[in-house]
Formats: C-alpha cells, structure tokens, sequence
C-alpha cells in the first residue's frame, strides 16, 4: 500500500492559548494544489517566505487534538523557530524521497547511523 500521511513529533511543540501542548502531528504528502495555489495567497505576494507557512498548514493533517480544519497559518507562525524548521526539513523528505529517515554521522566518534525523523 502507498503511504501518503506520515506521522511526527515536534521537538518542542505547539503551545495553545489554553497552555497544552501539542507535539505529535501527522503531515500528508502534497498535491500540486499545495504547491501552486499558496502562490495567490496575498501574504506569499508580499513576503515570498510565507508560502512555507501556507503550505505547512495545507498538509498537517492533524497537530495533537487539533485537526486539519483547525491547522491554520496562524499556528503555523506560532510555532518555535526549532519546529518550523523540523516541519520543513520533513516535508522535503516525505515529498521528495517518500522517506522518513536520515543517514548521518556523529561528530564525536564518526559512527554512521540512520535517524529515523518520525
């Protein structure tokens, strides 16, 4: 079967207004839709930078309780620094390899091992 949503872990989380945390979150694969339609998007013609938010909020399918519905672009923006970059790097991997591991290095020692991203 092909797998189309895969699932993730935030390393710090999104804080809602209530305070809970949500930190586990599933992003599907993206359509093409996802990728030319953030283009319209008035906020992607003035600050070409945002259509990453746009499309981020287009393929979470689901970010703790909160359901794709409710994953707009505004908690897209709310999210720490260190997130953001974690949901970008992993939508490159699941759209361009359909993979979610990495092979890397330690720095340390140089022991080669694979990180699984999920």
């Amino acid at each position: 079967m092909f797998q189309t949503e895969f699932e993730f872990t935030l390393p710090k989380g999104y804080v809602d207004s209530d305070g809970n945390l949500h930190k586990n979150g599933i992003m599907r694969l993206a359509t093409a839709a996802d990728e030319i339609l953030p283009l319209k998007d008035p906020r992607v013609q003035k600050n070409p930078a945002y259509i990453n938010i746009i499309r981020l909020s287009r393929v979470i399918t689901k970010l703790g309780n909160i359901s794709s519905e409710s994953v707009t672009p505004l908690i897209i923006e709310s999210l720490f620094t260190s997130d953001l970059s974690y949901l970008q790097e992993f939508y490159q991997k699941i759209n361009r390899y359909g993979i979610t591991a990495m092979k890397t290095k330690c720095p340390g020692c140089g022991h080669k091992f694979e990180v699984d991203l999920d």
